[in-house]
């Protein structure tokens, strides 16, 4: 089958490689649109301890059963062509998170495109247990956005907003916008988005932000807030980039008693203004990837039209992928989602 390779440091490679067999308990997946993740890009670079070459990224993805284990057959729900999507963060199901319901922290986790060989490629095999059945009313496009739009709402049920809250966001990459629609569920009416990409802020004002903010222009992004909530801050402030910078703010912009959720991987250490977090009783939380009733609330939401990306969604040939990771990491523009489309002309 044809892949896209991480060979190295922004080094990615269409070519041949062998299709993957299922096991008795798994299921082939022939790809139908495989997303291109904010984490992979950082892998990309060469930034991320997870993802080591030669490896096959993407773990955002849907297509259609093209091989079912013996198994999984034998239990009656699969069949061939049938739409599909999945949950790439393999876990044991036995170990206490897992049990508790907290899969995302099972010790023995293995997602695909980093542990396990992802979804930019024409064929994918997953364990049967974690295969999801795309509902009629949902486009396969759509279902690929299933497992970012878990992470926006595992991130989202930790910042616990209230419907009287201000709710910052930095960043409004997939996982910023897709975050804003979650905290919008809560009943929440005041959020301030953030980036230096005009073009993205502008599909989060379409989305519902009621304020935002771009730093590209000369804005303060700290004096900015101050001005918006009148001196006070923030009750929640969401960090969907990953970097010191924005991690720092999303501490000093809270208000007392305020949360911060970091969600964005983008750089494995940073400096926190800890001193301000203790005197002002700020929550600092990591928020990662999601739990399996986070993964079908996502399915169900995107079923309902609650959540999900529409402006700004790019389909590409698994062949150009490579060009498309230097493009978001460069100049994104108005692109708010790349869907590397397996089968396509390069």
């Amino acid at each position: 089958m044809q892949a896209l390779i991480y060979e190295g440091p922004q080094e990615m490679t269409i070519r041949e490689t062998d299709m993957p067999v299922a096991g008795e308990d798994e299921i082939l997946i022939r790809v139908a649109y495989s997303g291109i993740c904010g984490s992979e890009l950082s892998g990309y670079l060469g930034k991320n301890s997870l993802r080591k070459p030669p490896m096959i990224f993407g773990h955002e993805f849907s297509g259609t059963i093209a091989a079912v284990g013996g198994r999984a057959e034998a239990a009656g729900r699969w069949r061939i062509g049938q739409r599909v999507t999945a949950n790439p963060l393999v876990t044991c199901g036995q170990c206490e998170p897992c049990a508790s319901g907290r899969q995302q922290l099972c010790v023995s986790r293995k997602l695909l495109s980093a542990a396990l060989p992802g979804s930019n490629a024409e064929y994918v095999k997953i364990p049967a247990a974690f295969v999801y059945a795309v509902p009629d009313a949902v486009t396969l496009q759509q279902a690929a956005m299933t497992e970012p739009a878990a992470c926006a709402i595992r991130a989202a049920e930790l910042a616990e907003p209230k419907p009287t809250d201000t709710v910052l966001i930095i960043g409004m990459g997939p996982i910023g916008l897709l975050a804003l629609q979650a905290v919008l569920q809560y009943g929440v009416r005041d959020v301030i988005a953030v980036d230096m990409n005009a073009d993205r802020l502008g599909i989060a004002a379409k989305l519902g932000a009621k304020h935002t903010i771009c730093p590209a222009d000369g804005a303060d992004t700290l004096e900015e807030v101050k001005r918006l909530t009148g001196g006070a801050g923030v009750n929640v402030a969401l960090d969907a980039v990953g970097a010191g910078l924005t991690r720092r703010q999303c501490v000093l912009a809270c208000k007392g008693g305020g949360r911060a959720v970091f969600t964005g991987l983008h750089e494995e250490e940073s400096a926190l203004p800890v001193n301000i977090a203790i005197r002002n009783e700020v929550t600092m939380t990591g928020a990662f990837a999601y739990s399996t009733a986070n993964f079908r609330t996502a399915l169900r939401w995107i079923e309902e039209g609650r959540i999900g990306l529409a402006d700004g969604v790019v389909e590409a040939p698994l062949g150009e992928g490579g060009r498309w990771f230097d493009t978001l990491l460069k100049q994104p523009g108005s692109v708010s989602k790349v869907l590397l489309v397996p089968g396509g002309e390069a």
